[in-house]
Order: C-alpha cells, then sequence, then structure tokens
C-alpha cells in the first residue's frame, strides 16, 4: 500500500503530514517563496 502524502498546492511539495503541508502552504503565500526549514520534510 502507497504512503499517503499531503501535497502544498502551491509549490507541489509533498509531505507525510498535513501539518507540514499547511504549513509550506502558509509560508509560499506570505514569502511567495519555500522555506528551507519546511522543505527538508518533503517526501517528493
Amino acid at each position: 500500500m502507497a504512503e499517503r502524502s499531503f501535497q502544498c498546492p502551491i509549490c507541489k511539495f509533498k509531505y507525510r503530514t498535513k501539518n507540514l503541508a499547511e504549513q509550506c502552504e502558509a509560508y509560499c503565500k506570505k514569502y511567495k517563496s519555500c522555506s528551507l526549514e519546511i522543505t527538508k520534510h518533503a517526501v517528493k
């Protein structure tokens, strides 16, 4: 069975938790950029 992932709708990075995907989306919206602290947890 495939592992579930959650995707940031802005940058399309995928994360194991919904919380990380939501943090990524909020950061992308606010700064129009990706956070290295968040994206280091991306799975794809």
